[in-house]
Formats: structure tokens, sequence, C-alpha cells
């Protein structure tokens, strides 16, 4: 079993985030410099309110983003260290995001979904990975 590496895990994780805090700190900067402009009030509008979408958008989907590692028998997944191991039966469904290049899972039994990225270098193939499937034909 194979997750996709911390590196992408962790960049697609708190990319808006970064963006969002680039956004506020250039939103001030620009208040200090200019203060009493009309040009740099909207600026200042502008960019703290794209910074606030950004903090809403990371809060309510990039935080559902798991480590997930699927192999023949089971599905696990990573939490801040902790593994839960879930068998084929429990899963309700399996989707592939293609745009976004991410997986959706649900379970049995849970109301939220998981979404997930794929192992590097592999390709959605029926919602399965093409590696995986060359280890479950052997």
């Amino acid at each position: 079993m194979k997750g996709a590496s911390l590196i992408k895990f962790y960049f697609v994780r708190y990319f808006f985030l970064a963006f969002a805090a680039m956004q506020a700190v250039a939103a001030v900067i620009l208040l200090l410099n200019y203060e009493d402009t009309p040009k740099s009030r909207f600026a200042f509008f502008v960019l703290s309110s794209l910074a606030l979408i950004l903090i809403s958008i990371h809060a309510l989907v990039f935080k559902q983003i798991r480590q997930v590692s699927v192999s023949k028998k089971k599905v696990t997944i990573t939490h801040r260290d902790k593994l839960k191991h879930y068998e084929w039966k429990e899963v309700k469904e399996l989707r592939h995001l293609p745009f976004l290049n991410m997986y959706s899972l649900h379970l049995k039994g849970k109301k939220k979904k998981v979404y997930f990225l794929p192992p590097s270098g592999s390709e959605a193939v029926f919602g399965l990975f093409s590696g995986e499937l060359d280890a479950l034909k052997k």
C-alpha cells in the first residue's frame, strides 16, 4: 500500500491558507503605505475579501484531505499519526475528481467524505490505481 508523497499532501492541503496569508499581508502593507486614498481602500477591501474567501475554502474543503492507502483487501486512512483500517465492504463510494486529480471516499456510517490524493505516477482506471491493478493480478 502506498499513498501520496508527504510533500504533495502538505502542499495541496495548505496552499489556500498560505495564499490567503499572502493576500492579507499585502492588504495590510498597502493600507499602511497609502493610508487615505480611495484606491488603497478599495484594494485593501478586495485583498482582504479574497483572503477571507480563501481561508473559508481551506476551512470547509481542504481540512477533509487525508492520507489514504488503498490495497486489495483494505483501505487505510491516516490522520494525525493515527491509522484507521476499513475493509472494502465498508466503502460506500469511491469517486475520482478529474479536474482536481483527487479522490473522494465515502464510508458507510460516516457523514463526511474523505478526500485524498493518488500515489505519485498513478492513473485512475475504473476507480482504482493502475499500479495497484498490477499488484492485484499477481
